[in-house]
């Protein structure tokens, strides 16, 4: 008998793509339980949530207890053992995906650094529960649900990869703030917006962020908005659209004045434009 419990729950049909999950489970182990030396052709990582073991990886024991986790890379020869006094109980997860090593790479978890500690992993454990509960269920879009826990429990992570990190310097944080703003402005330019709604939903001081926005990218907000909004227009204008539904698209309500400033920022009138490239040589 190699595990006083031991339950797992299997997906039927993972997706393919950039994260999916094959299986998870929990266990409770005996003794000086052991897995490995092995290796695997997916990623699985484990959550401590009581007693002792130890990982072996790249030549490399580390010890664990409650709060730890350990991920295995795929073709990476691997071990681990539960404590002989304080065995060690833990829940997993297997997963597979194009994306996931770069996921796991900006939490700063890799084959060299395999293991992280979570301050409070009662959260994170109660995810790998409902992750278990949700494909035991096999109900129909169990696998889009096991994703979406995939992807919270990695959120998890990435809190407290945050919270451990080394204090941001000044001019990180607001290059990050010009970031998000550019971010905001480019995925919302089809909507009407104003610079103080977009530095109220951003949490920033309006006046603030003009001015470290116009720093870093040598126009003001709304001027790069500008930008953004004909730079979509001329792509659409090749589109089989009328210039009132281009101007709609791109957040202008009245399409005469989106006709103006595209004239004024192109030095030629939307339909010009259009006719232009449609008398142009392929």
């Amino acid at each position: 008998m190699a595990e006083k419990l031991h339950s797992v729950a299997i997906n039927p049909a993972p997706g393919k793509g950039e994260m999916a999950v094959l299986f998870c489970g929990h266990a409770e182990t005996l003794p000086l339980h052991k897995a490995g030396p092995q290796v695997l052709d997916y990623h699985l990582v484990h959550l401590v949530t009581s007693g002792k073991g130890t990982f072996r990886c790249k030549g490399r024991d580390y010890r664990l207890g409650p709060g730890d986790s350990f991920f295995i890379f795929p073709e990476e020869l691997v071990a681990y053992a539960s404590d002989e006094a304080e065995p060690w109980n833990y829940r997993w997860i297997a997963f597979n995906g194009s994306r996931v090593n770069e996921s796991l790479s900006e939490l700063g978890i890799s084959q060299h650094h395999p293991v992280t500690r979570s301050r409070d992993f009662r959260r994170l454990g109660a995810l790998f529960h409902k992750m278990e509960r949700t494909l035991a269920s096999g109900r129909p879009g169990s696998d889009l649900q096991a994703g979406g826990y995939l992807r919270l429990v990695l959120a998890e992570y990435a809190q407290e990869a945050a919270a451990a990190a080394p204090p941001v310097a000044e001019g990180s944080i607001i290059q990050q703030q010009v970031e998000q703003a550019i971010r905001w402005l480019t995925l919302q330019y089809y909507q009407p917006i104003s610079i103080e709604h977009m530095a109220k939903t951003l949490g920033y001081h309006r006046t603030h962020l003009s001015k470290m926005f116009k720093q870093h990218t040598g126009m003001s907000p709304m001027q790069f908005l500008l930008q953004v909004r004909m730079e979509r227009a001329k792509r659409l204008l090749h589109e089989r659209l009328t210039i009132e539904q281009v101007a709609s698209s791109v957040g202008f309500a009245d399409a005469l004045y989106f006709s103006k400033q595209f004239k004024k920022w192109y030095g030629v009138s939307p339909s010009d434009y259009r006719s232009s490239q449609a008398a142009s040589p392929v």
